[in-house]
């Protein structure tokens, strides 16, 4: 492989491990912020320890997550030099706020939410994990807004050889990234939604203890996941009318089309290929629509079985099922993204600085080494995070440690005389 290739290898694997994280952690964010203000406002015991129980699963992908996406801004920063040089006065204000929404304030209001049990009013403590979510919804707008100007370039001009920011409405605005964040916002529902509705059905079909809780988040999950679904179809289908034309092309499978394109862009920029990837392009794209439908038929089959009650207890069947959906929204929202990156190839800044411009000075050697040391870094989180969670998921709720009282010192015994 070309350098540009291990470059651009590197930063998939990357980006698309972080992704995972990012994807679960918007989800279940909003399903324990749903599940404390029941327990807030009806000060139900059950929907306190369904908190509880799914919180501390957020906590652990929530903090792999962040351990990912600093590891992804260094990377960023290492092979990546070009782009930052020629486009980072432009996109590098998005990421700016991103940081500071994700790496300030919800950090702060997240540490004062898993401390902040028995110990604050139990309104503010609610108000906290809402700002928590808000924010985590505001650190993803952002991100699509950074990916947006690269998808469709706006709001800039040119001088000095660089891109400069002009209009800063234009670049928020740009329907490249409002389209794409209530995309990903929904696809991130779906995720949180099937990873309740699974481990539910894993403990249901066991018997295990706590069943009445299981049942209740086996409906909120599917509940959820449901109406997610077609919401984040709804949003995607309107994406289309946005598509680069090379892009749009090559998913319309036109030959006479891409020819079209294909000379209206050399005439532009010069002699080059300038169609991206025709089979991963397709394929990702197929595979995305089709694991949607997928999880479409077994969320809407799902939700009308939740009307029998017998079916929620004791449909193993089902419950196998829902628990082997668990990683179905994941690999659609790996699908997705590399529909949607890879069909801006060649380019970094579409239709502006390619990718091999936009690389750093690196020869095939060092990207070689770094991605061999950022694929085995990425592994291994990976693979520690899904341990940590099927290990507590497993455990249920008795094994819960978010919000638990301390335990009261034994009194010192009596000394006798």
């Amino acid at each position: 492989m070309e350098t540009v290739d291990l470059a651009r290898l590197q930063f998939a694997l990357t980006a698309g491990a972080h992704f995972l994280f990012v994807a679960l952690t918007l989800g279940l964010a909003t399903l324990v912020a749903v599940l404390q203000t029941r327990a807030t406002v009806t000060g139900s015991p059950i929907h306190l320890r369904m908190t509880r129980f799914w919180g501390q699963l957020y906590l652990i992908n929530y903090a792999m997550g962040i351990v990912t996406g600093l590891v992804m801004e260094f990377q960023l920063g290492l092979a990546w030099s070009g782009l930052a040089e020629y486009a980072g006065d432009v996109f590098g204000s998005a990421l700016a706020l991103e940081t500071l929404v994700a790496f300030f304030v919800e950090s702060t209001f997240l540490g004062l939410w898993i401390f902040g049990w028995d110990r604050l009013n139990r309104w503010a403590h609610l108000a906290l994990i809402w700002v928590v979510t808000l924010t985590a919804y505001a650190s993803a707008f952002w991100i699509m807004v950074a990916n947006g100007f690269l998808q469709r370039p706006v709001g800039h001009v040119l001088e000095g050889g660089a891109l400069r920011l002009a209009d800063f409405g234009a670049m928020v605005g740009n329907p490249a990234a409002q389209l794409a964040f209530w995309h990903v916002l929904g696809g991130a529902l779906v995720t949180g939604g099937f990873f309740m509705a699974g481990v539910s059905a894993y403990h249901l079909r066991r018997r295990t203890a706590e069943q009445d809780l299981f049942r209740k988040s086996l409906r909120l999950g599917l509940g959820l996941a449901l109406p997610a679904a077609l919401f984040t179809v709804a949003f995607g289908g309107m994406q289309f009318a946005y598509l680069q034309p090379s892009k749009n092309a090559v998913w319309a499978d036109r030959p006479e089309l891409m020819a079209e394109t294909q000379a209206a862009m050399a005439a532009l920029h010069g002699p080059g290929d300038y169609l991206p990837p025709v089979g991963a392009v397709r394929v990702a794209g197929v595979l995305m629509m089709a694991l949607w439908l997928v999880m479409t038929l077994v969320a809407g089959l799902s939700v009308l079985l939740m009307a029998f009650r017998p079916a929620v207890r004791s449909f193993r069947l089902w419950h196998w099922l829902l628990t082997l959906m668990i990683p179905v929204p994941f690999v659609t929202m790996l699908a997705g993204w590399v529909f949607r990156e890879m069909g801006r190839q060649p380019w970094a800044v579409y239709g502006l600085l390619t990718t091999a411009e936009a690389m750093s000075p690196l020869t095939a050697g060092q990207v070689r080494l770094s991605l061999t040391a950022f694929t085995a870094v990425f592994a291994a989180l990976v693979a520690v995070n899904y341990w940590l969670l099927a290990r507590h998921a497993r455990r249920g709720p008795g094994a819960v440690a978010l919000g638990a009282r301390p335990a009261e010192p034994a009194p010192a015994p009596v000394p006798a005389f």
